[in-house]
């Protein structure tokens, strides 16, 4: 649930605000890696309160790879300007998956009815 409420925050406070081109770029980086680093904290916290451990390796591996990728990113675009497009469709497309409780909803059917 804490994942769908920071999901669902996300976007109606920020990412589909109509002020949020008004925002500083870098800025901008900031509140996107914050709410993805949010839902990742939030995400091991829960996970680490189960037993299964396949859900928590992957819940870390995932998110750990999607988080570098996004630093990456977002590092090339402070330190020398601004990316290209279909990078910037990547990284924002990354960026929504990590942030989506479809992950954690996915693994917690999967456990539930396979394994």
């Amino acid at each position: 649930m804490a994942v769908f409420t920071i999901y669902t925050s996300y976007y109606l406070l920020f990412q589909d605000s109509p002020n949020a081109e008004l925002i500083n770029r870098k800025l901008r980086h900031v509140i996107k890696f914050g709410a993805t680093f949010l839902v990742y904290l939030v995400g091991t916290y829960h996970l680490g309160k189960l037993k299964d451990q396949w859900m928590d390796l992957l819940w870390h591996t995932v998110h750990i790879s999607g988080l570098c990728l996004l630093v990456g990113i977002g590092g090339f675009d402070w330190l020398f300007g601004m990316v290209s497009m279909p990078t910037k469709y990547f990284a924002a497309s990354l960026q929504e998956f990590l942030i989506s409780p479809v992950l954690y909803v996915g693994m917690g059917i999967l456990n539930a009815k396979v394994l």
